[in-house]
């Protein structure tokens, strides 16, 4: 199997003409869609500051214009990432940024594409998401074939995995129930100044459950090779998407929860509150690094086989 001069793919797995196609068009849509929610953003912060504009009622100007200059500037990381996932210079951005952004991005709007279904959250937020299902997973397996193609059952078994990554799909699971029994209206465990959270809330929270299931079958898949014949970017992309809705939204409400700025309550009692997403954090990280051993194991094997094709010593 030849590799191309760049280096990206293996001839002959690479996919074809469409879905690079289709990744561009939907990273181009995903970036300018994301661009007329920065320009909402941007007029606000500029009329906060030079006139008498929108503002929260019970809120200082200067709160405001923090509140949205930081969306600003996740607002323009979002477009840079749609542009990276459509261009091909994309392909020669240094990884761990472009995973990182990518990682923390899938794993925030993934868990809010059935929240978005029944309330419309904004065309900028609907377009990145829409946008980043279809261009990521195209991105991900062009650039890094290895983890993406072939079977699950096809690949090394590598070493057993650690007490650590065994305890993720339970802790996973633990969680999920958890957020299910919340958001089916249990209240073990809340905060008892949080009174009432209407259907968005609990489609929320249940999202944030389903991808907690999710990462758990993908940990227990990819580190016993128990798929068989299953496609490996099956558990490959859900992993990340999981493994980044758990890390994403328990560190944003990890940090919420223990600075609790203002008059902030966190859903949950804070002491639960911190548990759990302590845990979540954990539970992401852990599955993303048998994501990226899983690639490693698969990309190794591939470069002994081509250096040793006729398995002689």
């Amino acid at each position: 199997m030849r590799i191309r001069r760049d280096g990206l793919a293996p001839t002959g797995v690479a996919p074809g003409r469409g879905w690079t196609i289709a990744r561009t068009a939907a990273g181009l849509t995903a970036a300018g869609t994301l661009s007329l929610y920065l320009v909402v953003k941007v007029i606000w912060v500029t009329v906060a500051l030079f006139g008498d504009g929108t503002r929260e009622s019970d809120g200082s100007t200067a709160e405001w214009v923090m509140l949205n200059a930081v969306t600003v500037v996740m607002a323009t990381t979002g477009i840079a990432l749609g542009l990276a996932l459509a261009q091909q210079w994309g392909m020669r951005l240094p990884a761990p940024p472009v995973l990182f952004f990518s990682w923390m991005g899938s794993g925030f709007l993934g868990s809010l594409l059935p929240y978005g279904v029944v309330v419309f959250i904004s065309v900028g937020f609907a377009g990145m998401a829409v946008g980043l299902a279809i261009a990521l997973p195209v991105y991900l397996r062009e650039r890094w074939p290895h983890a993406f193609v072939g079977r699950v059952g096809d690949g090394p078994l590598g070493a057993p995995p650690g007490r650590h990554l065994l305890l993720v799909p339970v802790a996973t699971t633990i969680l999920a129930a958890l957020w299910l029994f919340w958001a089916f209206g249990g209240t073990l465990g809340l905060n008892t100044a949080f009174h009432a959270w209407d259907l968005n809330g609990r489609l929320l929270i249940g999202s944030g459950a389903l991808w907690a299931l999710l990462g758990a079958c993908s940990v227990r898949v990819l580190s016993g090779n128990t798929g068989g014949r299953l496609p490996l970017w099956l558990p490959m992309m859900t992993g990340f998407v999981a493994s980044g809705s758990l890390c994403a939204w328990s560190s944003w409400r990890f940090v919420w929860a223990v600075l609790r700025p203002g008059d902030y309550e966190p859903l949950e009692h804070p002491a639960v509150a911190v548990v759990e997403h302590g845990i979540g954090m954990a539970a992401g990280i852990a599955i993303l690094g048998l994501l990226i051993r899983v690639h490693q194991e698969r990309a190794a094997t591939h470069a002994a086989s081509r250096a040793n094709p006729a398995g002689t010593g």
